[in-house]
């Protein structure tokens, strides 16, 4: 038989006897045998390179590392979910879509297992796999073709008749057996284990050379496309029906529900199994099953309305409450962390919990040597419940807030009212360290490169241990090389990423900096009203109250940071580093104004189809502004889905009420 014959050949039989295995648990003939058959495609295309396609079973641990991951924008978003805790909930949820549709329609639903893991899209164009990438923020994620290429339940190419451009959404997990093995290897070699499935599975996905990910037990199931029309369906539960016929692996446990009776019990039998799964589930996903109607039910700004999450209750034990660590944030907030004796709560290892603040440790009457009950809340965050009080040594010493920074030594506070004790000292090497990772990250400049451990190693190394110092790097370029994990070409794509905020937008620099209750919209209204850094830093108690949305606590903190020597001396040194941020001009319209020039604009309620973040830069790149409540400044006031109290204040106090529509209209005019 001719090679490229024989290579068709064994392309279709190990994509047969792939399926049969991973996705139906069913093989017809052995693991030597299959490994065979793979030999043997291996043997040809190493004779015959240029037969080599894209869709060959050999591809799936091909390709080099990357350096980083590139973007890639979902062609419609991967929304995320509103949340449902119990049968109440369901039937309220119901409840909401009557009100939204004519009473005397019928709805069925599709109740799906809730998967913990990482969620994905599949680009398939002509039924081959193209493009693989992350949900990210819900429009942009990450491209990770080539790792999930590695995962041996997605089809490299589809079976049968799929459309010409099919994009699959689903959930890339780890089955519990899976992690255990990988820990075991994980401990062998000297490494930390993985705290949980999700973990696990985000992790491997993430690594850019696509051999580890190859190495990972990792699994596949859809739950849905980005257009439900591509497949000729008229509902969910039959969609992924036609999606299991192209050789995509959908979850056995995925039920069709006349009634939302049906899908509550769905959900309690869902329940009582969830511990008897090979893998994770955090509660059930509801559908309408119907695509007329999911379309006539719409999105809200991040979440459809035809769909829920019902998360399950979380998950106690008990353990033991051994010590408590005291760890300084970036504004001084001191935060007292539980440090338990390892116990496994709903699969999972917790050994550290949060306890807040004093206020809490005193509610729970926590002391150190407490049994205590654990859990993961929303089956994530570990939190402690209660002690058992009554198993109390008599001995046991209740925890009580240090009066010193445990970094520093300064005296610590707690101002009436709050419950926060706070280190005032701004110069603490914990809060420069965390203004230093919060400087680099997306909430500030977004310097690539910049993440938290490199932070934490340069500042380890006093290579940095101020913002200025970040933009010097330059200068230690070699030493920058040097340094483990880094090499020449990272050192030069930091260095460039950093060269490229030396003039960063005035109001991104101010988030940047952390000022305490400075956040993205005040810092928008500082930009606005001072349009330079020298202005709004000389300038008083009295004028900072003038800019909308700024009160007196935020006025009181931008004069107390900008008095600071030592925050004049960065200020200066920045400068002279070439750093000058710069207030971002407003679009002007068709006779040269912009559009919402003088006008102070408030958003209420759930915007429909754009995200409220996406709304405000609109109004800041118009030239308006952004209120944060209704005062005697506020001109408009943009009303979305289930607008409360500052709708009603708008319409005492005459103020233009706009629909979001409306809002839409003004820019594009």
């Amino acid at each position: 038989m001719q090679p490229q014959k024989r290579i068709e050949e064994l392309h279709r039989l190990l994509q047969e006897h792939a399926h049969k295995y991973y996705v139906l648990d069913a093989p017809t003939i052995s693991d030597s045998e299959y490994d065979a058959l793979f030999q043997e495609l291996l043997a040809l295309e190493k004779a015959h390179p240029e037969l080599i396609t894209p869709d060959s079973p050999s591809q799936r641990v091909g390709g080099v590392a990357l350096d980083k991951f590139s973007q890639v924008e979902h062609r419609y978003p991967m929304l995320s979910l509103e949340n449902a805790f119990n049968d109440d909930d369901l039937r309220e949820f119901e409840a909401r879509l009557r009100r939204f549709l004519s009473q005397g329609l019928t709805l069925s639903y599709v109740a799906e297992p809730k998967l913990d893991g990482l969620a994905v899209e599949l680009v398939y164009e002509n039924g081959l796999l193209v493009q693989g990438s992350t949900r990210g923020d819900g429009k942009v994620g990450e491209d990770i073709t080539a790792q999930l290429k590695t995962v041996r339940s997605i089809p490299l190419r589809l079976l049968g008749s799929p459309p010409p451009l099919l994009e699959v959404r689903g959930e890339v997990f780890m089955a519990l057996a899976g992690l255990e093995r990988l820990n075991s290897s994980q401990i062998r070699m000297g490494r930390e284990p993985f705290a949980n499935p999700r973990n696990a599975a985000a992790g491997s996905l993430r690594q850019l050379n696509p051999k580890i990910t190859a190495s990972r037990p990792l699994d596949f199931y859809a739950y849905g496309v980005s257009l439900p029309a591509d497949t000729g369906r008229n509902g969910q539960y039959d969609m992924l029906q036609s999606l299991k016929t192209y050789g995509l692996p959908v979850n056995e446990h995925v039920r069709k529900c006349e009634t939302i009776e049906a899908v509550i019990e769905a959900y309690h039998q869902m329940l009582e199994i969830r511990h008897q799964l090979p893998y994770e589930i955090d509660g059930m996903v509801v559908k309408v099953d119907d695509f007329g109607l999911q379309e006539r039910l719409g999105n809200k700004a991040r979440a459809p309305r035809w769909a829920t999450a019902c998360k399950f209750p979380a998950i106690q034990a008990t353990t033991l409450l051994r010590s408590v660590e005291f760890q300084v944030g970036r504004t001084g907030a001191v935060t007292p962390v539980a440090i338990l004796e390892p116990v496994v709560v709903g699969g999972v290892t917790v050994s550290r919990a949060t306890l807040h603040n004093q206020d809490e440790m005193e509610r729970k009457d926590l002391h150190i040597g407490d049994k205590v009950f654990v859990q993961r809340a929303g089956d994530v965050i570990p939190e402690i419940v209660k002690a058992v009080v009554e198993e109390r040594a008599e001995d046991a010493q209740p925890i009580r807030m240090p009066e010193n920074c445990p970094v520093c030594q300064h005296p610590l506070e707690k101002p009436a009212g709050e419950a926060v004790t706070r280190c005032h000292n701004p110069h603490c090497d914990a809060q420069r360290l965390r203004s230093l990772i919060h400087f680099t990250s997306k909430a500030g400049l977004d310097i690539e490169g910049l993440g938290k451990k490199y932070v934490e190693q340069l500042f380890e190394l006093k290579i940095i241990e101020d913002v200025p110092d970040i933009f010097g790097l330059h200068s230690r370029r070699h030493k920058l090389a040097s340094l483990d994990g880094w090499g020449l070409k990272s050192a030069d794509k930091v260095i460039a990423a950093i060269n490229s905020r030396r003039n960063p937008p005035l109001s991104k620099f101010l988030a940047a900096l952390g000022i305490r209750f400075i956040g993205e919209v005040s810092a928008t209204s500082l930009e606005n009203h001072f349009q330079e850094l020298d202005k709004l830093a000389a300038a008083s108690h009295d004028e900072l109250l003038e800019v909308d949305g700024i009160g007196e606590q935020a006025a009181s903190s931008i004069v107390e940071y900008f008095s600071d020597e030592k925050v004049q001396a960065m200020l200066v040194r920045l400068k002279d580093a070439g750093v000058s941020p710069v207030a971002i001009q407003p679009v002007a319209g068709e006779g040269g104004t912009a559009p919402l020039a003088d006008m102070v604009i408030l958003f209420t309620g759930s915007l429909q189809t754009i995200s409220r973040s996406e709304a405000k830069k609109l109004v800041k790149d118009n030239g308006g502004t952004i209120a944060t409540g209704v005062t005697k400044k506020t001109t408009h006031v943009v009303v979305g889905e289930k607008a409360g109290s500052k709708l009603k204040k708008a319409q005492e106090m005459n103020k233009t009420i706009l629909t979001e529509e409306e809002f839409l209209q003004m820019i594009r005019q």
